[in-house]
């Protein structure tokens, strides 16, 4: 997912931006609420994270400019004030969840995954497969013939990428946008090193291959070949 995150405390944000990047998402941050609402209304992300209490806007005033600008990114509110009246304000001003402070990351994560769902409900499918590749997006668990297959974040990222257009040519910069959010061409050969690892992974102890080089156009994934 790619996420928003506006937060002032830069040690919250930092710990909030690197766990969220550890679990293969894409994340900008914002440390005040002018940056944060310009960030929102003029990017398109899957979900966004808004401290209630921020520098310049305050966060229940950022998501109401959205929803009267009818930018409808779905929004979890953090915030230090956790009685049911602050909930319930925070709701009412157009958020989506509330989350009062102290939190627990992964119960932050599971929010945010069901907050994209809700809001995406024709990209809600948990389980993915092409041939005997099979992935479960909830669990994070790859296998293949019934054979676990361990993946690093990114490289989850860009199976997934590949499994939801399992029979398409996806090109080299279909990846870099969308597996890691570049919009120019960084002159890297960072597609083609996690492609490499990736089939590495899952076909190189497999007869059949299901990662095919398209020459002179991108990848296919393709139980057919």
């Amino acid at each position: 997912m790619r996420i928003l995150v506006i937060e002032d405390d830069l040690d919250a944000a930092a710990f909030l931006v690197k766990g969220l990047n550890e679990s293969g998402h894409i994340v900008d941050h914002a440390a005040d609420g002018h940056d944060g609402l310009h960030l929102a209304e003029n990017n398109r992300y899957d979900v966004m994270v808004v401290d209630r209490m921020l520098p310049g806007i305050d966060g229940l005033s950022i998501v109401r400019k959205l929803r009267d600008s009818e930018v409808d990114t779905p929004a979890l509110i953090l915030s230090a004030l956790g009685e049911v009246d602050d909930r319930v304000e925070g709701l009412a001003a157009g958020g989506d969840d509330y989350l009062p402070k102290p939190y627990a990351l992964a119960e932050l994560m599971a929010r945010l995954e069901a907050l994209a769902r809700r809001a995406r409900p024709e990209q809600a499918a948990t389980q993915l497969q092409v041939g005997d590749l099979q992935m479960d997006r909830l669990k994070r668990k790859v296998t293949r013939a019934g054979q676990d297959i361990l993946l690093q974040p990114r490289e989850f990222r860009l199976l997934e990428y590949l499994m939801r257009h399992a029979g398409q040519v996806v090109t080299r910069t279909m990846l870099l946008e969308n597996v890691w959010d570049f919009h120019f061409d960084p002159q890297t050969n960072v597609v083609d090193v996690h492609i490499s690892r990736l089939r590495s992974k899952i076909d190189k102890e497999f007869a059949h291959p299901l990662l095919h080089t398209v020459r002179g156009s991108g990848y296919r994934l393709d139980e057919h070949g």
